[in-house]
């Protein structure tokens, strides 16, 4: 890898990210927990620590902090991540911390009529936005970056492009949301014509496509299907320019909606997801299929949904379910 031309430690961690194409998320995670790394052991030069300053720095997080092992692998990624790629160190202790293991769990998985309401307390694009999700299996961050060229009317497909692990898969476009597409492009139709007209710069271009593409920024066919109605300044160019619409705007909306709507579920956005895979294996479609639709590598990704459909109506009957009715 080429040499850092940043001075600062944490500007060469956001040098070597973009570098290596990590997303804007990532880059935003493993900063912070570099930053917390490095405040925790009273602002020491990393390259001057090891193994025990991490370990010790990991202990306290699980100990201390009591984080959920996601979180744990999370902060191990971030610091495996300064010494070896920043800093670049290669050292035995790095290979003997131990990765926690995580248990596979258990999916918040919703009934239609949970959905239901839940879908009546939203409204406007944000019902849209979890209407899609619910209709399409995408994560949240699939559905907030798409763009207006890969909404398919004719075909009825919606193309996600670089979902998890980088990769393009098709999905469903469904019927009867295509009204309600029509018209949320129409409404981002009308900020994209007006940020033109403003001389605004175009939305963001990922990877290179900016340079060698320089107008397809402003062009239509690049532009959110979500936009923000506010601008806002690019985190990493420092443009102003319009985003797509938050993630924490849509996860705000949706449990305050949850909460309306009695659902007794730690549901969240996802969870439509799970709902959805859940929903396509209840009605009889083959476990490849919503495998392909979700974009999971690995099918025992997709299997965790078939425990949900092993419990509860369609599963197991219980035995007490035989005994004569007690009075």
């Amino acid at each position: 890898m080429p040499l850092l031309r940043s001075a600062r430690l944490l500007d060469q961690v956001r040098e070597r990210i973009r570098y290596l194409h990590y997303s804007i998320r990532t880059e935003e995670v493993y900063v912070h927990w570099i930053k917390a790394f490095i405040f925790f052991q009273g602002r020491r030069n990393p390259g001057e620590m090891g193994g025990p300053e991490v370990e010790a720095y990991l202990s306290w997080l699980a100990n201390e902090r009591n984080v959920a092992v996601s979180t744990h692998r999370q902060a191990l990624s971030a610091l495996l991540f300064l010494y070896q790629k920043v800093l670049g160190l290669n050292l035995p202790w790095m290979e003997a911390i131990g990765r926690p293991h995580r248990e596979p769990r258990l999916p918040v998985v919703l009934s239609v009529d949970e959905v239901t309401r839940i879908l009546t307390l939203l409204q406007g694009e944000q019902r849209l936005f979890a209407q899609l999700l619910y209709g399409t299996g995408m994560r949240i961050t699939e559905g907030l970056q798409l763009r207006v060229k890969d909404v398919d009317f004719e075909r009825r497909t919606i193309v996600i492009r670089a979902g998890k692990g980088g990769k393009d898969r098709a999905v469903m476009l469904p019927l009867t949301l295509v009204p309600a597409l029509h018209d949320q492009l129409a409404r981002a139709r009308v900020l994209w014509s007006a940020d033109g007209e403003a001389g605004r710069s175009g939305v963001s271009m990922p990877d290179a496509l900016d340079r060698k593409y320089p107008r397809a920024g402003a062009s239509w066919t690049w532009f959110w299907v979500f936009p923000q109605a506010e601008h806002s300044v690019d985190p990493r160019s420092g443009v102003v320019r319009r985003h797509h619409l938050y993630d924490q705007t849509f996860q705000r909306a949706f449990k305050r909606a949850v909460e309306r709507a009695g659902v007794n579920k730690p549901a969240t956005p996802h969870s439509l997801r799970h709902s959805f895979a859940t929903y396509l294996l209840q009605t009889g479609y083959d476990i490849r299929t919503v495998q392909e639709l979700l974009g999971h590598s690995d099918l025992s990704t997709t299997m965790i949904c078939t425990h949900v459909l092993k419990v509860g109506g369609g599963g197991v009957r219980s035995p007490v379910d035989s005994l004569p009715q007690m009075r």
